[in-house]
Order: C-alpha cells, then sequence, then structure tokens
C-alpha cells in the first residue's frame, strides 16, 4: 500500500465510504512479496516516504527487472542504484519509462511528474574524478522530490573557484559535499556555512589515499561543526540523508507547483 493510498483509505473511512473491517485489512496485510530470490518490503513508502530502493550491483537484469516490476505496479516513484549500461539497456526493454542517469549509474521511473518540496539540497564535489558519486546524490535526491543545486570540480587547490559560489552555499538549507584524495573540502564548506554538510569520501586518489581511507578519516577528524560523514563512495546514503533533512526543514510549507519548480530550475 502506498502512502497515497493509506490517506485515502482512511480519507474514505471519515466519511463512511469504506467499512471498519477493510481498512483493518488492508493495514494487516503482509508487507512484503516474496518473489523467491528477494523479499520486496511493499511498506517501504509507507514507513519512509519513499519505495525500497533497488541495490543494481551483483544483481542479474533479470533479478532487477523483476524487483522493480513488483514495486512499480504500486508505486508511482523508483530508483535503480548501480546499475551499468548492460543492465540499464536490458531492463529499459521490460520497463519502459525507465530512465538511465549513465554518469550516476542509476535508474529513476516516475509515472507522473512530482512537484518539488521548497529549499534546496547543494552537492558540491572536489574534482571531476568525483562526479559519478557526486551525481548519484544529485540523482537520488532529485527523485525524492527535491531541488538539487550542482556545484561541481571546486576542490581546495583553487579556492577561488568554491567563493565564487558563496551565495548559492549559504541559500542550501544542506549540502552534500564529495571528495577524494585527501578529503579536505567538507570542513571548508562547513566553516562558510550555517546548514548541516554531509561529507561524502570517495576513492579517488593516489596510493597514499587507501581507496579512499584517508579521506574518510580525514572527513571523521574535521574540525569543521556540522559535518556528518557517510561511507566511501556512499552518494546514494549522502542524498537519502539531505532529502530527509530537507523535508523536515521545509515542513508544513506546501509542494511547489510544476510551474512554480520550472521558474526555480
Amino acid at each position: 500500500m502506498t502512502t497515497t493510498e493509506a490517506t485515502q483509505l482512511l480519507e474514505d473511512y471519515r466519511l463512511g465510504k469504506v467499512s471498519r473491517e477493510k481498512v483493518l485489512h488492508a493495514f494487516q496485510a503482509a508487507p512484503l512479496a516474496d518473489l523467491g530470490f528477494a523479499q520486496v518490503d511493499t511498506h517501504r513508502a509507507l514507513r519512509k516516504g519513499f519505495p525500497e530502493v533497488i541495490f543494481g550491483a551483483g544483481k542479474t537484469a533479470d533479478q532487477i527487472v523483476a524487483i522493480a516490476r513488483r514495486i512499480w505496479k504500486q508505486e508511482d516513484r523508483l530508483l535503480i542504484t548501480r546499475v551499468n549500461a548492460a543492465q540499464a539497456q536490458a531492463i529499459s526493454k521490460h520497463i519502459k519509462r525507465a530512465v538511465y542517469h549513465e554518469q550516476a549509474r542509476c535508474i529513476t521511473l516516475e509515472k507522473r511528474p512530482f512537484p518539488k518540496r521548497p529549499g534546496t539540497i547543494a552537492v558540491l564535489c572536489a574534482g571531476t574524478s568525483d562526479l559519478p558519486v557526486a551525481e548519484e546524490a544529485a540523482v537520488t535526491a532529485d527523485i525524492m522530490g527535491n531541488h538539487v543545486r550542482r556545484i561541481y570540480d571546486v576542490g581546495i587547490s583553487g579556492l577561488h573557484r568554491l567563493l565564487a559560489h558563496l551565495e548559492e552555499l549559504m541559500s542550501a538549507n544542506v549540502l552534500v559535499v564529495v571528495a577524494g584524495m585527501e578529503g579536505a573540502l567538507p570542513s571548508v564548506v562547513a566553516g562558510l556555512v550555517r546548514r548541516p554538510v554531509i561529507a561524502v569520501p570517495t576513492s579517488i586518489g593516489y596510493g597514499a589515499n587507501f581507496g579512499g581511507l584517508a579521506a574518510l578519516l580525514g572527513m571523521l577528524n574535521s574540525c569543521g561543526t556540522g559535518v556528518t560523514v557517510v561511507n566511501i563512495d556512499n552518494g546514494f546514503g549522502a542524498g537519502y540523508t539531505a532529502s530527509q533533512i530537507n523535508a523536515l526543514a521545509t515542513e508544513g510549507n506546501p509542494p511547489e507547483t510544476t510551474s512554480e519548480s520550472k521558474r526555480r530550475d
């Protein structure tokens, strides 16, 4: 059951259109679908506000399609992460609305355009090599109903590039900051803004980077206040968390209309 369906069902009960027994039966239904190889959580959107996200790495295209079809059957939005071009091509043959974001390695599906909530999530990355992780965060935040401002290639080796975007940084409700190498960018950003900063270490760097461990430890040891760190290359986790923070920041404000969203973007 989707959140929309649950809300409508409760409203129908309030108006006397459906019986108490029908409402109870709907909420007592098992919150999973057994596909044999996967147990699909069919109440994820009801609990979390967004359907179960499919992690594509390690799954066959057929497995992803089966899971996606089951979720798509009752949900209006869907996100699949960490898919390669071959998987995306196979999935697109079975699910026509699938949109492949090559750089982000994600697939998104929407049955209709969703209004965006007010407020902006800024996604920054230090260098062009960090783009796949930054785009994963940006695509995740966007499909979850947020305005996303991308600010790329603003690493601290050329600090003027970052400072040129100071007004945009300060106006965002939450910032996702992606960096490899020594992972210094989140600390600098945290010193400039009063909003939460979600730091994402990437595995980009030379040998002593240790596959992103150096950036991870640098971010965990940040002296900048308000910095929260996710795991190495976890753009999805950062985008999801940023969406939850923005939802709290804008709670009580109505979603923007499609025309308002277009003007904003």
